[in-house]
């Protein structure tokens, strides 16, 4: 067996497997020992769950001598985060009063890459109640940066992007509500796609009543990976439709071909706030390599993005105040805690009123943006205004919290927007991995991808420099 079967890309290890020139036992069986030998260090995996990855892998090899149609990820090992529910084992999503709330059934995006035939092999750290750019929790501990100790991984797809950096698996499940796809992904150096609002059907069936209204406006399941192909292949598996999500789309992957070049907007300070050197020097290599490739580059600002991002601000805590700040004071940790109350000191939540105004307002920015992309389709722009933060940063009070969530404005006002966006790393800086995130519009996360290629094509992968 070839010693760097963990080094595939998860469309390799899916070929390979489908032209028998290795088994799935043999793709798993890498990936397993791959995640013994390096992820202690890095606590990136806190749910080993190799011992029933390797019976799926021997009767995936099964499947394959009966000669039947394979899944397009048949054999490919990956990692479900540690929040969303998967049949037999916990969902504690970094709580440990919640460590015995074991799944009864598969959410649907677990359903959806086991029908593709995928093989988990392990579950992936989170902060409590996923709601912090940091990978910290009081059940399964502290998620280091493979790059960099000292430096956060992101958060709150914190673990699975550390995995998937490592070699632990070709693809990684995050989730992202304010950034928790994209940010990981850019501190850890590889690639991701938030999607579209209704693309991945999303579902806890162990979750004792639905969640917040703007969780449900602007979370969203998507598939972290060291390269754009298998993102897209990622993407692909887990926007299989399920009915138990009413919000999923069915719109097709691939959209009409647009008019040539495809315009992009870039931007470096989309909602006025300063951008680190490192971050515009980022921007600045993306938007050549997209215009090597034939893209038309113009620096323009999209509109309205601080306002975006203070009705996300206004919107989520609102929400977090209303319905999950009573169970975050009965069952979080004095950090999760600490974390809420600067966030709320820091965006002064709203009454009735004031909120039923913020989502209404809605509509104006999504009107805007609607009518900006008929003449840029895509939105070249900073994942966050600075390089990744040291670890515990937003441990130090309300001010520095007030920065933090100004560095990520651009981040988490696409979600807002409902817009699918792809992150892709572009190189390090110090040593540790910048990058920048494409928006497209609605739906058109083939458009996002395509210009993520373009860019990782000029830039190479950059998790092998890692290993």
């Amino acid at each position: 067996m070839p010693k760097e079967i963990w080094q595939w890309s998860a469309a390799q290890t899916a070929e390979a497997v489908r032209n028998r020139e290795i088994t799935s036992t043999q793709a798993v069986e890498a990936a397993v020992e791959r995640m013994a030998a390096v992820n202690g260090p890095v606590n990136a995996v806190t749910l080993d769950l190799s011992g029933p990855a390797m019976e799926q892998a021997q009767r995936a090899d099964e499947v394959v001598k009966s000669g039947v149609a394979l899944g397009p990820l048949h054999g490919v090992p990956i990692t479900i985060k540690e929040n969303v529910d998967q049949k037999g084992v916990s969902n504690p999503n970094g709580i440990p009063a919640f460590e015995g709330n074991v799944a009864e059934e598969d959410s649907p995006v677990v359903a959806n890459m086991r029908k593709a035939g995928a093989i988990i092999i392990g579950r992936t750290n989170t902060p409590e109640f996923s709601l912090r750019w940091f990978t910290d929790n009081p059940l399964r501990g502290l998620t280091r940066n493979p790059w960099n100790h000292d430096v956060t991984p992101g958060g709150s797809s914190g673990g699975a992007a550390a995995a998937v950096a490592l070699g632990i698996g070709d693809i990684a499940h995050g989730n992202d509500l304010g950034g928790s796809l994209r940010y990981p992904a850019y501190a850890c150096g590889v690639a991701t796609i938030r999607p579209s609002m209704g693309r991945v059907p999303s579902y806890n069936p162990g979750s004792p009543g639905e969640r917040p209204p703007t969780l449900q406006l602007m979370s969203v399941q998507g598939p972290i990976a060291r390269e754009v192909r298998d993102v897209r292949l990622g993407l692909a598996a887990m926007a299989a439709p399920d009915p138990r999500d009413p919000w999923w789309v069915p719109a097709p992957l691939e959209g009409p071909r647009l008019a040539q070049p495809i315009r992009v907007a870039v931007t470096k300070e989309p909602a006025g706030i300063a951008c680190h050197p490192a971050v515009a020097a980022a921007i600045d290599d993306a938007a050549r390599h997209l215009g090597a490739a034939g893209y038309a580059v113009e620096a323009v600002d999209p509109p309205l993005m601080a306002e975006i991002a203070e009705c996300w601000r206004i919107l989520l805590m609102t929400d977090s105040r209303v319905m999950m700040e009573q169970q975050m004071r009965e069952f979080g940790s004095a950090d999760i805690n600490a974390v809420h109350d600067s966030y709320q000191a820091s965006v002064n939540p709203r009454d009735l009123e004031g909120y039923m105004q913020a989502v209404a307002g809605r509509t104006r920015f999504l009107r805007a943006w609607n009518m900006f992309m008929e003449e840029y389709p895509l939105v070249l722009a900073p994942v966050s205004q600075v390089p990744p933060f040291p670890q515990g940063e937003d441990l130090k009070g309300a001010e520095r919290v007030r920065q933090l969530l100004d560095e990520q404005s651009m981040l988490y006002g696409v979600n807002l927007l409902g817009l699918p966006s792809a992150s892709v790393p572009t190189g390090l800086h110090d040593g540790v991995p910048v990058g920048v995130q494409v928006v497209g519009p609605r739906f058109r996360e083939d458009l996002c991808l395509d210009a993520a290629q373009a860019i990782e094509n000029a830039t190479g992968v950059l998790a092998k420099r890692l290993w």
